[in-house]
């Protein structure tokens, strides 16, 4: 007997912990298909809301926001590529450029879990990531979104008119709410039938374990 599961995906397209969650929460599923089935729903969280348009400087970002230095930012930086490399997602050797606000991705994401067919919102998501992670792109650039959109198959002239207007806004505004006022002040956080919750960018077996509990009963 198969257990369905309802999975809130919470995160930020900005977050490199979130793809490499993504990533280990896809392979848990794999290894449990026929045992577990999944419908994900990804869930919007900012980690930068005030970031302008021109972004920042990843470097002076994290020295700014978390008092990291340059070394320690490599550090870092080698584990997050060994752990993408463990679930088949590559970053950018190089390391990302710059931070951008996301907002804008976050509308198009809430467009497609409405109006998407099954599965594209999903598609939408890691479109995004490899985006952002593996080719360093400016994330708060329309035509960066719009080739995202393309590539997934979603309708490009409705998202460039979801992208001209506010649209959604209000919306993603409220979900953002909702999850913070919930206490998700960091992502990944990875919430199962909206009762258990997984925090982080977790290796696919701490995935596989806990869904195989909560299946359990």
């Amino acid at each position: 007997m198969t257990t369905s599961f309802k999975i809130d995906f919470v995160s930020d397209v900005s977050c490199p912990w979130c793809a490499v969650g993504l990533g280990a929460l896809e392979e848990a599923l794999g290894k449990l298909k026929g045992e577990v089935s999944a419908e994900l729903h990804f869930q919007p969280f900012e980690l930068n809301p005030q970031m302008g348009a021109e972004g920042q400087d990843i470097g002076e970002h994290l020295t700014q926001k978390y008092g990291s230095t340059a070394a320690q930012q490599v550090q870092i930086r080698e584990t997050i590529r060994a752990r993408g490399a463990e679930v088949g997602f590559a970053f950018n050797p190089a390391g990302r450029g710059r931070v951008w606000n996301t907002f804008d991705a976050h509308r198009l994401l809430h467009w497609a879990e409405l109006d998407g067919a099954p599965g594209q919102q999903h598609a939408l998501k890691k479109a995004f990531l490899a985006a952002c992670h593996t080719r360093s792109e400016a994330m708060a650039d329309h035509g960066v979104l719009l080739a995202c959109v393309r590539e997934v198959g979603l309708d490009e002239a409705r998202a460039q008119a979801i992208l001209a207007s506010d649209e959604f806004a209000q919306a993603v505004r409220e979900r953002e709410a909702f999850y913070t006022s919930a206490g998700i002040h960091s992502v990944p956080a990875v919430i199962i039938n909206d009762r258990h919750l997984i925090s982080g960018g977790q290796p696919a077996a701490v995935f596989e374990q806990a869904l195989r509990q909560i299946a359990a009963g």
